[in-house]
């Protein structure tokens, strides 16, 4: 299929492009790699009678390690997250989970900010932001603001940008020495969209007791989500197969409204969950223990 009729504008600044979304009588959308908004237009689920393409505006596209945080811009394509050392030591579950999304062709356009705008519940990069607790930069016509991770994804494909906002950065903070992680998906193939996704972070005390840990099963609902319950289970505790198998299992009892499609049902994106998150926590205790 092709798309409907559309004008096309390639600004050079932000401003530029944020002067062209604030016109109330036009349609407009921002395209920002276009691997998920062009698919949508060409099934006519997408209609904008403006297609705004940030592409060359290059204050969008960085990757920079600011004291150990990680800063990325919006216009950063995947494929530059795949091939950045500074991404691969400062942020390796971010690295990890950026060569699960897709194929080569799809991540060469690809971007962190088209990722993130777009909240696909399954995609990678918005548990990967929630995970690693990021915090998002965005503009628009009342200025500049910063918008927290557990403020950002709202339901399916809705985000708290605001009309006429974009998203240009998103900020992870530096993960601590000795913190264990894994980013781990089932997919019927490599590169589909997973089935049930977990991200993990765990650090150890000096006793080998799990503390500040992070669970975020993703693809199983509108949004990733903390899993508190898992995630209080586990800490202070010793670890251990059956405690993370245990304690994955009630991560999987207590999804709110499961995602059940062609792809997979409910029970079995709640077992998914259950036996990958275990799994996670495994990866991830050992990498803390190798790291201390």
């Amino acid at each position: 299929m092709k798309p409907a009729p559309f004008d096309y504008v390639v600004p050079s600044t932000i401003d530029e492009a944020i002067n062209l979304l604030a016109d109330d009588d036009v349609e407009a959308h921002v395209l920002a790699g276009g691997q998920s908004l062009v698919p949508a237009m060409n099934m006519r689920m997408s209609r904008p009678e403006l297609l705004v393409d940030l592409a060359k505006v290059e204050d969008l596209d960085f990757i920079r390690d600011e004291g150990g945080a990680l800063h990325l811009g919006a216009m950063t394509t995947k494929r530059t997250v795949e091939f950045s050392p500074v991404v691969a030591h400062a942020q390796p579950l971010l690295h990890a989970a950026n060569m699960l999304v897709a194929h080569p062709q799809i991540r060469n356009r690809g971007t962190v900010g088209g990722s993130i705008a777009h909240a696909d519940p399954a995609a990678e990069y918005p548990a990967v932001a929630l995970v690693l607790g990021a915090e998002f930069e965005a503009q628009g016509p009342n200025g500049k603001r910063t918008i927290g991770v557990d403020d950002f994804f709202i339901t399916y494909f809705t985000t708290a940008l605001e009309e006429g906002e974009i998203l240009t950065s998103m900020r992870l903070p530096a993960m601590k020495p000795g913190t264990g992680w894994s980013f781990q998906e089932i997919a019927r193939r490599h590169g589909d969209f997973a089935m049930a996704g977990v991200g993990v972070t765990v650090e150890l005390d000096s006793a080998g007791h799990c503390q500040n840990t992070r669970v975020v099963p993703f693809a199983l609902g509108p949004t990733p989500v903390r899993a508190t319950a898992v995630e209080e289970a586990i800490n202070g505790e010793t670890p251990s197969a059956a405690l993370f198998e245990s304690a994955c299992q009630k991560m999987a009892d207590g999804i709110e409204d499961p995602t059940s499609d062609v792809h997979a049902s409910v029970g079995y994106r709640r077992h998914l969950s259950a036996v990958i998150g275990a799994r996670a926590l495994e990866e991830a205790v050992a990498r803390a223990r190798a790291a201390n």
